[in-house]
């Protein structure tokens, strides 16, 4: 009992114990606490790749083949990511009404909830591109200057210098770009859907995606005005140019007319 008592009134003895209950703690802590949120998270997302299955099942599958491997009909979704099925499935263009060049934008017919559920299962097939968070499109940070370079460097060419849209060849067109989701935009750069070449990080990083995504908000935003007037649908010098010499020149050629006739009838009288 003595050396008991000794031991108790020793300098470390409480050091110790308390060193041994923050170990017992943190290994409680580890063994529970952690697999049980893993656990969660993993029947969250078996879940809804399950529900995910069925909905492919009853609206993709005659097209794209049951396992997604695809058909004559439809291309394989092996390998194309949840962000691709996001803005395939949240623009409405799939599912597809018809086979046809290009397949439009049109009314969403699912819910976000169950686009979530199909992009898990599409995504369970293959390692593709994610659905990005809105910090990786969102204006904070952006540089709208830099972003206009850039889009006029890889875009423009298709979509406009303001992103109006374009015809391209065999009946394919480039879509309008203004009142797009900045989110979808950023999943089409992913993904490169229908006759869009992709972006990957490599090409374009994250903050020229998110620079280009702002300079689009800065030139087609709700409050946006030309300074010049009438856009003319922001075509470019082509339309302009052709503005001013169809109605430009030719107002000044009717003056010209309207000028020598009434000099002429004045020297008559």
């Amino acid at each position: 009992m003595k050396k008991l008592s000794a031991r108790r009134r020793h300098p470390l003895a409480a050091l110790v114990v308390l060193l041994l209950a923050l170990a017992c703690t943190g290994g409680l802590y580890a063994a529970f606490a952690p697999a049980s949120k893993a656990q969660a998270d993993e029947s969250a997302q078996s879940l809804a790749i399950d529900e995910g299955k069925k909905l492919y099942a009853v609206g993709c599958a005659s097209c794209h083949g049951t396992g997604g491997q695809g058909t004559t009909d439809g291309p394989s979704l092996v390998g194309v990511g949840a962000a691709a099925v996001d803005f395939q499935v949240g623009t409405g263009r799939m599912p597809a009404q018809q086979p046809g060049a290009q397949v439009p934008k049109k009314k969403v017919i699912y819910s976000q909830a169950e686009i979530d559920q199909l992009a898990a299962y599409i995504a369970s097939l293959g390692a593709g591109p994610a659905i990005p968070s809105e910090e990786k499109y969102g204006p904070e940070g952006a540089d709208i200057a830099k972003g206009g370079e850039l889009f006029r460097t890889n875009c423009a060419q298709c979509h406009n210098f303001t992103g109006k849209g374009g015809a391209l060849t065999h009946g394919k067109y480039a879509p309008s770009l203004e009142g797009v989701d900045p989110k979808h935009i950023y999943e089409a750069m992913q993904t490169g859907p229908q006759n869009m070449p992709s972006f990957p990080d490599t090409t374009l990083s994250e903050q020229n995606k998110k620079d280009i995504i702002a300079y689009l908000d800065a030139v087609n935003g709700d409050d946006t005005e030309s300074p010049g007037g009438l856009s003319l649908g922001g075509l470019g010098p082509v339309s302009e140019g052709l503005f001013a010499w169809v109605f430009g020149l030719g107002a000044l050629i009717a003056v010209a007319v309207w000028v020598a006739a009434r000099t002429a009838k004045a020297k008559k009288s």
